[in-house]
């Protein structure tokens, strides 16, 4: 006979009572460590936090359209692997940690922004994808900020990735790409996107937005990626 059995039963119970005390105490992990963290704290340790690349200069220079484009960090690693998690993944973990940056980098911004656009995803790669991860990243500051949400506006051919095409390439690639349902009435648009590069696709999606009614656009990314060696991504 086997008395053994009902004690290991009781310890996984045991154990597993602890463990949901414990998520229920302290239930956010630090995404790039996975060390606990307490409800206050952000999604971010502060060690980890210390380490990412920040960039010095957040604030790009003004490339016609755009007002002002901001991207905090650099897409360097742990934040290339972080924002590929997210997308390729669903490591949807990382999405707070990144909104608690682009929330902290608003500073940075002209301040009469009043609406927000997360780059749309076309149709198709939405529903293999399951989510949008500009949307995302982009809800805590719809919160925080009490900023409401562009809607109507699609991108309506399924653009092939950016990754691998020169500056001209991209340009091209997203021609065309965007269209607005209905006129707009915001009148400083904020396009939240996860990564910029040229800034091809924002600038095309930009021009759509001003065309349509929009006054000025600005762009925040969570980063900056170079024109060279950037694999993976369609920014």
């Amino acid at each position: 006979m086997n008395f053994r059995r009902p004690w290991c039963s009781i310890r996984q119970l045991s154990r597993r009572i602890l463990e949901s005390v414990d998520d229920a105490l302290m239930p956010l992990r630090c995404a790039f460590c996975g060390t606990r963290t307490m409800l206050h704290e952000r999604s971010c340790c502060d060690a980890c936090r210390d380490d990412l690349p920040w960039l010095d200069n957040p604030r790009s220079a003004a490339l016609s359209p755009m007002t002002a484009t901001v991207a905090p960090l650099a897409y360097e690693f742990p934040i290339d692997a972080g924002i590929k998690a997210l997308k390729y993944k669903r490591r949807l973990y990382y999405a707070p940690a990144f909104a608690e940056m682009l929330c902290d980098a608003m500073r940075f911004l002209p301040q009469d922004i009043d609406a927000l656009l997360p780059v749309p995803l076309h149709w198709r790669r939405r529903a293999f994808r399951g989510f949008n991860q500009a949307l995302e990243i982009s809800s805590e500051i719809r919160r925080r900020y009490g900023l409401s949400l562009v809607t109507g506006v699609d991108r309506r051919r399924a653009t092939r990735s950016q990754s691998g095409l020169s500056a001209s390439e991209r340009r091209r690639n997203v021609r065309n790409a965007f269209a607005v349902r209905r006129q707009l009435t915001a009148r400083h648009v904020l396009i939240v996107d996860d990564v910029v590069t040229t800034g091809a696709t924002t600038r095309q999606l930009g021009r759509t937005l001003l065309a349509n009614g929009a006054e000025q656009v600005s762009v925040l990314a969570v980063a900056k990626a170079s024109q060279t060696g950037v694999t993976g991504l369609n920014v």
